[in-house]
């Protein structure tokens, strides 16, 4: 039988407050990262996170101080260390019973002009944390998989069952994680969930840097009254989810039954907006607060290793974890877009 989101979100997180539990967030000062830290630490609970910086910054971390209560945020403890080293894996570990493994290293193209730093972050990093969670027994361990698993397999909308050939160095490294997860619960009866991301989105995501996610580095871009470059001719489509969808996945497939454990998910809305409908989208919302923008989009070739379509099926998240799409697109951009307009006011991105 499947449950309803709002009803198993709810239970859960009663649960949550009666019972706090420890937990651990890797790439903690990172986007994700950082919104499950402030979601956790809301709901009371004990939190130890770990990020090296690379791609995470502490004025993230300096946001959530502020949205949070003084006793909640003593509730969080601070490790720096780099997932590529063993001894910083096992030492965020100790005493946690739900890991949450966000750190990687995210992007098509970075991958694809530093292979080698992407595949030691991602492929050996993710088994160290493997490796630490294991042995310290973690109750759960749920990771940031990826939609750019589904490669160059054309049916849409995508099914976890169903996967094409990997199109760049990170989705290589994507489906390597996939794959380890499943031999350590064949070999070591370890289970490790994940989360098949399709393009999250939300407040503190960096919209600056040749690496920036498209939402952000599009808002940035039109609040700064630059040109907005479109790969293609616009059609591409994506499936957007706004980060409060995602953070609800990752505390339903943390908490979720034994039966529901071990699995992959694909986290998304389970519907396509184009670049173009984006570009639309965005603009009227920044006219709601304030800040008009009247430069058409630049037009340019595609982006070698980027796939056309993407859209999910999140059937199989619903049915087994309670997991729904609460928040459209269109509520999702109207949400995130004031934060990044103060954002920019304020400094705060600089």
């Amino acid at each position: 039988m499947t449950i309803t989101t709002i009803t198993a979100i709810a239970t859960l997180e009663a649960q949550l407050l009666a019972q706090p539990k420890t937990w651990l967030v890797t790439g903690v000062a990172g986007f994700i990262g950082s919104n499950l830290l402030e979601r956790l630490l809301k709901l009371n609970q004990k939190v130890t996170g770990l990020d090296n910086f690379a791609t995470g910054f502490q004025r993230n971390l300096d946001e959530v101080q502020t949205q949070v209560t003084s006793e909640q945020w003593a509730n969080f403890q601070f490790i720096k260390g780099d997932i590529r080293q063993l001894v910083d894996c096992q030492r965020a570990c100790l005493g946690v019973d739900y890991v949450l493994h966000q750190a990687a290293l995210g992007s098509v193209p970075r991958s694809i002009n530093d292979p080698i730093t992407t595949n030691a972050t991602n492929i050996d990093g993710f088994l160290n944390m493997l490796v630490a969670a294991r042995d310290a027994q973690a109750s759960s361990f749920t990771y940031a998989a990826s939609s750019s698993t589904y490669g160059d397999h054309p049916d849409l909308p995508k099914v976890e069952h169903k996967i094409g050939s990997p199109l760049s160095p990170y989705a290589v490294t994507k489906l390597v994680n996939e794959l380890y997860a499943d031999v350590f619960y064949r070999t070591y009866q370890f289970k490790a969930t994940g989360l098949r991301y399709f393009n999250v989105f939300g407040k503190r995501q960096n919209p600056n840097g040749a690496y920036a996610a498209v939402i952000p580095k599009w808002v940035g871009a039109m609040i700064n009254g630059e040109d907005i470059f479109i790969n293609g001719d616009g059609e591409t489509s994506r499936d957007f989810c706004y980060i409060k969808n995602a953070l609800e996945a990752n505390l339903l497939a943390a908490t979720a039954t034994e039966e529901a454990r071990g699995q992959v998910y694909n986290v998304a809305l389970g519907d396509r907006t184009t670049l173009n409908q984006l570009f639309a989208a965005i603009r009227e919302a920044l006219h709601d607060n304030g800040v008009d923008y009247a430069n058409a989009p630049q037009y340019r070739d595609f982006r070698a290793g980027d796939v056309r379509h993407s859209q999910a099926d999140v059937g199989k998240a619903r049915s087994m974890l309670g997991y729904q799409a609460q928040y459209k697109i269109a509520g999702g951009i109207q949400e995130a877009i004031p934060w990044y307009v103060e954002a920019h006011r304020s400094g705060f991105l600089d």
